[in-house]
């Protein structure tokens, strides 16, 4: 049996970091710019050549049929297209080309430390690999798991803390769990989301190319972007704080790290998308300033 644990020292990996992750993948995927080249969204595709058809003899015995056309590739049609960055939507003049992939890190920084601070940039941010890190969040978030190797930021301060109810002994997230997140969510709505989304315009080239990288050729990350957008949107506020449990890990060896086996104890809430699960855990009220952030970002982001 492992020996008691104090709960005020549970600290979830997903947990602590959980605003952070909003603010890079749905807030901050919309604000570095690097360059000024427009997404060309409607690239003509060209048509397969027909395959030749063999001429018929002279006198068959049964008339050759023409050999069916090659089917052209199936692309999906793109719901949310993006239109090109106004000049100067960034505050800065059109001077310099949009750099490669590899080569955006130090403009992206420029942008960032611009929009939100440097003192922000240095605090919530990694910088390191910032924008196929944002564009792999931004994807997992509607999916299972959400690797932190990918996740482009920090983590949040202080100890996730739970407590027990005198009722019927159930565990659940402390109230006061909550207010660790506050200052970043604050950061979050103070976020001009017009000037974001302007830059997000002008950096949409790179974010689609390392869409395309991580295995989804022929996909238009924006539209995707919108699906998580809406995934999270309607994640269910909860009436009360959810239960959690640790999970049991059986030996002789005591856990080093107990915060790591945290999950909901209601089934249907662990089985929710990693995003929807973020939700949750900042606490209510921060799940709605999340949420009418994001219903804000959408209002920009798609066309009327």
């Amino acid at each position: 049996m492992e020996p008691e644990l104090d709960r005020d020292e549970y600290r979830p990996p997903e947990p602590s970091r959980t605003p952070s992750l909003l603010v890079v993948a749905i807030v901050l995927a919309l604000v570095a710019a690097g360059g000024y080249y427009a997404w060309k969204r409607n690239q003509a595709v060209p048509a397969p050549e027909a395959a030749p058809v063999a001429a018929a003899p002279a006198a068959p015995a049964e008339p050759v049929q023409p050999a069916a056309p090659a089917a052209a590739p199936t692309t999906p049609a793109v719901e949310h297209p993006i239109d090109a960055a106004e000049p100067g939507a960034d505050g800065q003049a059109d001077k310099e080309p949009l750099p490669a992939l590899a080569d955006a890190g130090p403009q992206v920084n420029q942008m960032l430390e611009r929009l939100i601070g440097r003192k922000n940039v240095l605090n919530f941010l990694q910088i390191d690999g910032f924008l196929p890190h944002v564009v792999a969040t931004v994807d997992n978030l509607a999916r299972p798991h959400a690797p932190v190797t990918v996740w482009p930021v920090s983590p949040t301060p202080q100890r996730f803390t739970t407590q027990r109810n005198s009722a019927d002994g159930a565990e659940t997230i402390h109230p006061d769990n909550s207010r660790r997140y506050q200052p970043l969510v604050s950061l979050i709505e103070s976020v001009d989301t017009a000037q974001a989304v302007g830059m997000y315009r002008r950096l949409y080239p790179l974010v689609q190319q390392a869409y395309a990288e991580q295995g989804f050729p022929g996909r238009y990350f924006n539209d995707r972007l919108v699906q998580v957008i809406d995934h999270l949107i309607d994640t269910p506020v909860p009436a009360q704080a959810p239960a959690v449990h640790l999970v049991e890990v059986k030996g002789s060896v005591p856990s080093q790290l107990p915060w790591v086996r945290y999950e909901f104890a209601d089934p249907q809430l662990q089985n929710l998308s990693a995003g929807r699960k973020i939700l949750l855990r900042v606490g209510a009220d921060n799940q709605r300033r999340l949420q009418a952030k994001l219903a804000d970002i959408r209002g920009h982001l798609v066309k009327k």
